[in-house]
């Protein structure tokens, strides 16, 4: 019974010092961009009572750009998920049914070795291939880069769901008749949702805050994206603390309500 309470108490320990670690920055996060101005930042940084104003929100709307920054990010984070489960769900399949263990072998370790090959690397030949397309300062084009940049990560955590479903319920339909592609959509796809559901959450989350290759790609200032725009408010002249920090909640929240959506599947499916 003692070893139960002690226990007991070290958990609710653990989870008090989380939500500290959590919840504290946040709190900052929210406090600095209500300060409203450099002058009330500088004053009292750690302030935990000030009176707060929406001046920097007001002044961060103000131009109109703003809206249009969003939707580019929406829709830069929904075609590269689309397209990336797209590509990465039957390349998953292919892994983890294929027979042969030496194009598996060497399969996996290409995708391993692609998923340590730093962004910056893949830059200029990807702006090369996107000018020839004419892709260039469009988000079609950095749909197409972050596909590539996240296609090997999501076939990586799509591959274990895949390998879980029972190869007997194949078989079974097979002898009924049904074909790979009947088998694919009918069977294995219902059976791994959950890890659907995680990666394009996931998916979804990197592509929401990618950055390098969105100023990379667009050239023109009104087509960033929101993570893009956060960045014009450093500058030579100083740092807009409390534009910087409305402009952070603003790009956290559709994170946040993705996650509180999708939190049973991914913690399922991470687990």
């Amino acid at each position: 019974m003692r070893r139960r309470k002690q226990k007991g108490r070290l958990d609710r320990l653990a989870r008090i010092i989380l939500i500290l670690f959590y919840v504290v920055p946040l709190y900052m996060l929210i406090a600095t961009s209500l300060k409203g101005s450099n002058v009330a930042i500088y004053k009292a940084p750690a302030a935990m009572v000030f009176h707060p104003t929406l001046r920097a929100y007001e002044a961060i709307f103000s131009g109109g750009s703003l809206w249009f920054s969003i939707e580019s990010s929406f829709l830069i984070a929904v075609g590269t998920t689309f397209l990336t489960l797209t590509l990465a769900t039957p390349a998953a399949y292919a892994l983890a049914r294929g027979r042969q263990r030496l194009a598996l072998s060497a399969g996996l370790g290409i995708l391993i070795i692609l998923q340590m090959v730093p962004q910056t690397a893949a830059i200029i030949p990807l702006y090369r291939i996107l000018g020839r397309w004419n892709l260039l300062d469009t988000r079609v084009g950095v749909i197409l880069a972050d596909s590539a940049l996240f296609l090997p990560f999501t076939i990586l955590i799509l591959r274990p769901f895949m390998r879980a479903v029972p190869i007997d319920i194949e078989e079974a339909a097979r002898i009924d008749g049904a074909g790979r592609f009947a088998i694919f959509r009918l069977i294995v796809l219902p059976l791994v949702k959950n890890g659907l559901a995680t990666a394009a959450t996931l998916v979804f989350i990197l592509a929401w805050g990618e950055f390098i290759y969105a100023i990379s790609i667009l050239t023109t200032p009104t087509k960033y994206p929101i993570s893009a725009v956060i960045s014009q408010q450093i500058s030579a002249y100083g740092v807009g603390w409390a534009n910087l920090m409305a402009l952070a909640v603003l790009c956290s929240l559709p994170i946040l309500i993705i996650y509180g959506f999708g939190q049973r599947s991914l913690e399922t499916g991470l687990t």
